[in-house]
């Protein structure tokens, strides 16, 4: 009966050890927690050091986190969001979900960043990806002039999507609804998310896909394959920047301040070129994968402001909207 009591203790105490391992609960988009994507290394990388459970949990793309972290309130579960960027900063910040990261970041980033709360994890420049040896048009209006067919994501669920959004918006200004009326014949489909619509793509069931100028990348360097190509765009290419924010309501903030000070270290960083296929806040110390420096390098950055992309965002959305529906 000894035993019996004592192995019944031991099996209590073993209980009550995993029950206090602490979790971290990170929302960010399906891509992120892939098979191939940076979740599998990032979670095996963190737990190593954090003496805690990293809780990936995907949903489905950047612009739906916000939407998400709207519905749940203070109440998520969510202790860091992974996933929004520029464009959606401002829109962020008036939930009062997110608090001040209190960090001082050194980044390699095009752009000056002194934001309190959100803190760049990667960067790139949104691009049509092609067949390398097809002739791909130079610019938004040669797009709609010519018969390629492409895949775009919807602005109101993803990044990308809201990126060439503001892309259009940037480089054409009043003449945007004009360009969206001319790319409507276009568009095989819209998809909820980038996933959705590179898949499309490699199945042949477009010409070209919203993507970034890095995606080539993953087909030299993960496929050994050069077929793939990022066709430059003599107005400009619209950059992304995108960001991680704690909770407020955090039931673990001294884990997520770790976790946000790990996502800019050198083992974080250094996952992300070869598995989100992006480039890095802060340059890893052995520099850049062999193959990146074959990537197209846009002649001409465009970004808005935060502020200037939530000001812009509804306007654009109904050009875009209207221009599609002719």
């Amino acid at each position: 009966m000894k035993h019996l009591v004592f192995a019944a203790g031991f099996l209590s105490a073993a209980t009550v050890a995993v029950a206090e391992t602490p979790e971290l609960t990170v929302y960010t988009y399906d891509s992120f927690v892939s098979d191939w994507g940076p979740g599998p290394q990032v979670e095996e990388a963190f737990e190593a050091v954090c003496d805690c459970d990293l809780n990936l949990v995907g949903i489905e793309d950047g612009a739906a986190l916000l939407a998400r972290m709207k519905l749940e309130g203070a109440s998520s579960d969510a202790d860091i969001v992974l996933g929004l960027d520029t464009n959606l900063i401002v829109a962020a910040k008036e939930t009062g979900l997110f608090a001040e990261h209190g960090q001082s970041p050194k980044l390699d980033l095009p752009i000056e960043w002194n934001d309190p709360v959100f803190l760049p994890y990667d960067w790139g420049y949104f691009a049509f990806v092609h067949e390398a040896d097809a002739e791909a048009p130079s610019n938004f209006k040669a797009l709609a002039e010519s018969d390629k067919k492409i895949v775009i994501q919807d602005p109101r669920s993803s990044t990308p999507g809201l990126g060439l959004m503001m892309w259009v918006k940037t480089a054409y200004g009043n003449e945007a609804p004009a360009i969206w009326e001319g790319l409507a014949d276009n568009v095989v489909t819209v998809t909820k998310g980038w996933s959705e619509a590179y898949g499309l793509f490699l199945e042949g069931e477009a010409d070209m896909v919203l993507s970034y100028t890095t995606s080539p990348a993953y087909h030299l360097i993960a496929e050994e394959d050069a077929s793939k190509a990022a066709a430059a765009f003599d107005e400009g290419h619209y950059m992304q920047v995108e960001v991680a924010a704690k909770l407020a309501a955090s039931d673990q903030p001294e884990l997520a301040d770790q976790f946000l000070a790990f996502m800019l270290s050198d083992t974080f960083q250094g996952i992300i070129p070869t598995t989100n296929w992006m480039y890095p806040a802060v340059t890893p110390e052995g520099g850049l994968p062999e193959g990146f420096e074959t990537l197209v390098t846009p002649e001409k950055s465009l970004l808005l402001s935060p502020e200037e992309a939530a000001s812009a965002r509804d306007a654009a959305l109904d050009e875009w909207l209207t221009g599609l529906s002719q």
